[in-house]
């Protein structure tokens, strides 16, 4: 069983969502976050002032699948979260985690049948 937490742009998100269907991949917890990589941020202008910001709006996904499914659900937010053919700074990152059980909450059954 593996944790997949992407990092991407908020106006992918639908994009991701109907890529992660197309792969079969249909239980995911989005979270909305900030952060900045190696866009250190923007300059704003607030009533003629020009302003830094350092923490950009992100959209944080959280999926739990098994073994069969890691490939493919990396696959689909890569397709779907690229800006481009040659994707852009801020486009986002994936993280793959091992994870050493999962517990369903309304049966108790635990692991790969619990996801």
């Amino acid at each position: 069983m593996k944790l997949i937490i992407a990092i991407i742009q908020p106006e992918k998100l639908e994009a991701v969502k109907d890529a992660l269907t197309e792969a079969e991949v249909v239980r995911l917890t989005v979270i909305d976050c900030q952060g900045f990589g190696r866009q250190k941020g923007q300059v704003g202008i607030y009533r003629g002032h020009a302003f830094a910001y350092n923490l950009l709006r992100k959209v944080q996904l959280q999926i739990a699948v098994n073994e069969d499914f890691v490939q493919p659900t990396v696959d689909a937010i890569l397709r779907a979260a690229r800006t481009g053919e040659a994707g852009a700074i801020g486009d986002g990152k994936i993280f793959v985690v091992p994870m050493d059980d999962c517990i369903r909450i309304r049966t108790g059954e635990r692991g790969e049948e619990a996801i």
